[in-house]
This record gives structure tokens, C-alpha cells and sequence, in this order.
């Protein structure tokens, strides 16, 4: 048996339960680096090259944060997720794609690193290989990763599910890995404000790296949308309305979803969480708030976050922001 270390941050939050039933099938245990604190991000800011952007810094601090304590780190090279033909063939940004060198190369003293490459352009045998190699690394047979990967499968459709009935990543992944869990939410029953929280999964649900955002609007009684509460379908056939799409697979998800919640009239505004010097996002919110101000009169506020961002001056916007969403209401 081994000890898989996963970082808490990047792709974890959209494909934790799939990975952590696969390896736990195996007979592997999974160690998750502790949630991002100061502690982590200086750890990242000094392992990292400077002009990263702050999740990847944070990404380097999580690596940090696991050495030491495991036999791996899972480290794969994310490409893309989407087959020919299934609505382009985005792929994650470039420093998804080097992470496992950039890590490897910054970082001394880590153990090893997985860094298979998934890379699903060519359909769901291509996710097969990807399982069979890890389990090859790792001394495990063919029969038994592929039942692994069935189960994994099958918790990350429940998972999936869980997210599109409006309940947030950390409460429905405890449901997901946890047989005849309830589904339920700490959302708002009755919410004063209804807002999509619009970005990427990383800077939306990580609490240290964009200060508490969804804490801070659970307080003022705001119910929280996010793009990865919708169905792929819905969004594809938003982005369809769209001359072109970009490249990014996390990029046009915030895009589409965007478009979606601005046909929503229930929806009072739209949050977009942004990482400075992320090279997509200076296209990707520029982009949102065009679309938004062409297609409706929705209230817009772009959020940027890096390392200095304190809580007080993202609170003092947000507050600000809800404060307007009140008044107008009330005037229309």
C-alpha cells in the first residue's frame, strides 16, 4: 500500500471524488494537503517562479505541505476533458500543462510524481489508459483497476449530480465519499440576494485564496450560483451563441455560465473571481463583462485576488455591491 499525496487545490476541486475512490479501491491511502493558509502560500511563493499566477504558487505550496508525509504526489498533466467533436476540443491552460515539470524542476527533496497525462480528445478509452498506467506505477493488475475506475466513476456522477442541485463543493463531496449520505445544503432557504459567483473552481471555492468570499455572502444571506451547477448541455449551447470560443476549458465553462445566468431573471448580479496575472482571465473577464452589459442591464463586479488581497478591501466591495443590489431593487 502506498501513501498518494493530492494537493488541495487546482483540478481537486472538480475531480477529487473520482480520484480518491480510485486509488482508495486500489488499497491506497490518500493524503490531502491541508486547506491553503498563510503558512501554505509562503511555502508556494518561495518554491514557485515569480511571475506564476497565485494558484499556481498556492499549487507549490500544497506540494510542499505533502512532502514528506507521502510516497507519491499526484501530480497529473492535465490537457483536456472534452473528446473531437463534443464542442470544440479546449484544453487547460499552459500551466496546467507543465505543472508536473514546473514542480519537478522548482522543488527539491519530493518524492515521486505521478504525472500521467490525461488527455480525453480522443473519448473515454483514452481515460482507460490513463488508469491502467497509474496502476502499472503503482503494482496493481488490470482487473483491479478496472473495477476501481467503475466505482470511481460512479461517485463522481454522484458528485456531479450533487453540484447541479446547488449544493457546494465541500459539503458535496463529503456526500459523494460517504454511502447513504443526504443530500443537503447550507445555502440560504429563504435568500435575500440570489448572485453567480462565476470564475474558476480554484480562486470560487478555495476560502484563504479569495478571503472568504462565499462566507462573506452566506452571512449577508446571499444564495451562491456557480458554473459548476449547470449541465455540460446547457452551457455548450450558450457558448454556441458566441462567434468564437477560446481555448480554455475552465475559461469558457465562466464564459458560458455567464451567458446562462444573465437569461436567468431571478438572478440579482454576477460575481466574477479573478487571479492577477492569470494570462485567460485577462481575456475571460473583459469578455464577461462586455457580454453582460450587451445582453442585460445585470449588475457586474470583477474581483481580482493575488497574494497581498486582504479581506477587508474584498469585503468593502462586496458589501458595497450588495448595498447597490438592494437599492435597486427597490427603485425598480
Amino acid at each position: 500500500m502506498a501513501k498518494i499525496g493530492i494537493p488541495r487545490t487546482l483540478a481537486y476541486f472538480s475531480y477529487y471524488p473520482f480520484w480518491e475512490t480510485f486509488f482508495s479501491q486500489l488499497g491506497h491511502e490518500v493524503v490531502v494537503s491541508s486547506p491553503t493558509s498563510k503558512a501554505i502560500l509562503d511555502k508556494g511563493v518561495k518554491e514557485a517562479v515569480n511571475d506564476a499566477c497565485i494558484p499556481i504558487k498556492i499549487y507549490h505550496g500544497h506540494v510542499a505541505d505533502l512532502a514528506g508525509r507521502v510516497d507519491f504526489i499526484f501530480c497529473p498533466r492535465m490537457v483536456s476533458v472534452r473528446k473531437y467533436g463534443d464542442f470544440g476540443t479546449e484544453t487547460f491552460c499552459p500551466k496546467f500543462l507543465g505543472l508536473p515539470d514546473m514542480v519537478r524542476l522548482s522543488m527539491s527533496e519530493l518524492p515521486p510524481i505521478i504525472d500521467v497525462r490525461v488527455d480525453l480528445k480522443q473519448g473515454r478509452k483514452a481515460m482507460d489508459q490513463v488508469c491502467q498506467e497509474i496502476g502499472r506505477l503503482l503494482g496493481n493488475p488490470e482487473k483491479e483497476v478496472e473495477s476501481a475506475q467503475k466505482k470511481a466513476t460512479a461517485v463522481q456522477k454522484k458528485y456531479d449530480r450533487l453540484l447541479q442541485q446547488e449544493i457546494l463543493p465541500d459539503e458535496a463531496m463529503t456526500m459523494a465519499l460517504t454511502p447513504g449520505a443526504t443530500p443537503q445544503s447550507s445555502q440560504p432557504v429563504q435568500p435575500d440576494l440570489k448572485i453567480a459567483v462565476l470564475g474558476y473552481p480554484y480562486t470560487i471555492y478555495d476560502h484563504y485564496l479569495n478571503v472568504g468570499l462565499l462566507s462573506i455572502l452566506r452571512k449577508e444571506n446571499v444564495k451562491v450560483y456557480t458554473q459548476d451547477m449547470l449541465r455540460n448541455k446547457t452551457m455548450n449551447k450558450y457558448g454556441q451563441t458566441l462567434p468564437k470560443n477560446m481555448f480554455w476549458y475552465y475559461s469558457n465553462r465562466a464564459v458560458n455560465a455567464t451567458l446562462y445566468y444573465l437569461d436567468r431573471p431571478d438572478i440579482d448580479g454576477i460575481i466574477h473571481v479573478t487571479a492577477f496575472a492569470c494570462g485567460p482571465d485577462s481575456m475571460v473577464d473583459r469578455l464577461m463583462e462586455i457580454e453582460t452589459h450587451r445582453r442585460s442591464k445585470l449588475p457586474f463586479l470583477s474581483v481580482a485576488i493575488d497574494e497581498h488581497t486582504a479581506e477587508t478591501g474584498v469585503r468593502t466591495r462586496v458589501e458595497a455591491f450588495l448595498d447597490m443590489l438592494r437599492y435597486r431593487r427597490e427603485s425598480l
